[in-house]
């Protein structure tokens, strides 16, 4: 008997858990309700300059790398292509919908440890990318198969070619 009620109430902290994070992920949604609205990826792009594999990491408000964009399915970590086409940045994600970041909203580029709970062991685990969007700042960041690109991503968005 001793061993059911262990069970039993090792489920219901189980279930407690799992709708503590399901509420906090709604009232963070509800929050952020009030963003602007993410940009739309125009029907056609040019050819990419650059492009890359890897994961999609999230988006986050600019300056606070904890502070994960749930609006949508913005904040869903998916694997990812990024290409920089000279429109922007587009961000096709398996699985969710694709992310597009027009080149004149592009404020920076960096490469970081860490963003939206995810977090490397190198200094230059992640490509993050800062942009201006209705007066918001966002960063969005992105793990690349390949991190040897990174300074060229850098350079490209930093140096004004984007």
């Amino acid at each position: 008997m001793t061993r059911v009620l262990l069970v039993l109430a090792v489920l219901a902290f189980f279930a407690l858990c799992v709708y503590g994070m399901y509420h906090g992920w709604k009232r963070r949604q509800r929050k952020q309700a009030d963003l602007p609205a993410f940009p739309v990826r125009p029907e056609a792009l040019g050819e990419p300059k650059l492009a890359t594999t890897g994961v999609y990491i999230g988006t986050t408000n600019a300056g606070n790398w904890q502070d994960r964009v749930q609006v949508g399915d913005i904040g869903h970590r998916a694997e990812a292509t990024l290409s920089l086409v000279p429109e922007g940045i587009a961000i096709d994600r398996t699985g969710a919908t694709p992310l597009f970041i027009p080149a004149e909203s592009i404020r920076d580029a960096r490469t970081d440890r860490g963003l939206a709970g995810k977090v490397m062991f190198s200094e230059e685990g992640l490509l993050v990318v800062q942009w201006e969007n209705e007066g918001h700042l966002f960063d969005t960041g992105f793990r690349g198969d390949d991190k040897s690109v990174y300074e060229e991503w850098v350079a490209a968005l930093v140096g004004g070619k984007a």
